[in-house]
């Protein structure tokens, strides 16, 4: 039998009208796991009468996926351009992350040499840099998963793939308090002008 949304721990964010612009989202195995690719609403705009107006906040690069029947998102990976988004993202997903997950957060304004472990609000999660490359291929990296391999797969096979290699992965990063990588991370960069603001 096969897993649509509805039956999905993205069953809420859907209803919510917060999974914006995917690229997949389905069914990705046999077994009835799901994927999302794509980007997700964490904070809407203002709405002005019936014009419609882009999210003020976004996790970018999403790539995700729950097992079937599970109450929670297993993995979840994006890009936020502040980490100081994070807790706002937290607040989005509350309901949908649970302590053995495997969540990779790739921000724009950390120290670029640095990765972290943290957790926040009971919730583990691997803290990482990104500028020009990709959440997609920073993944393929961070599971030494070859590129040319995964040619072969469709996108849902891609994201499969990649949701087999988080959910396995015990790497230990340094630990760091969320309050101690909040007051350690750069300014937010305006991605329309290219600088600091």
């Amino acid at each position: 039998m096969s897993t649509t949304i509805e039956h999905s721990a993205f069953a809420d964010l859907d209803r919510q009208k917060r999974l914006l612009n995917p690229v997949f989202k389905g069914e990705i195995n046999t077994q009835g796991r799901f994927g999302f690719r794509g980007e997700l609403a964490i904070k809407f705009a203002v709405a002005l009468a019936d014009e419609a107006r882009p999210p003020e906040l976004l996790a970018q690069q999403i790539i995700s996926v729950a097992e079937p029947g599970a109450p929670k998102i297993g993995f979840f990976s994006c890009y936020l351009l502040s980490f100081g988004y994070l807790e706002s993202l937290v607040d989005v997903l509350a309901d949908s992350l649970d302590p053995t997950g495997k969540y990779f957060i790739y921000c724009n304004n950390i120290d670029f040499s640095k990765r972290y472990h943290l957790e926040y609000k009971g919730i583990p999660f691997y803290i990482l840099p990104l500028d020009e490359a990709t959440v997609y291929n920073e993944l393929l990296d961070l599971f030494g998963l070859e590129r040319n391999d995964l040619k072969k797969f469709d996108t849902a096979g891609k994201i499969n793939r990649i949701a087999e290699s988080a959910l396995q992965y015990s790497s230990v990063f340094p630990e760091i308090s969320y309050e101690d990588c909040l007051a350690g991370m750069g300014p937010v960069r305006d991605p329309g002008e290219n600088r600091p603001v």
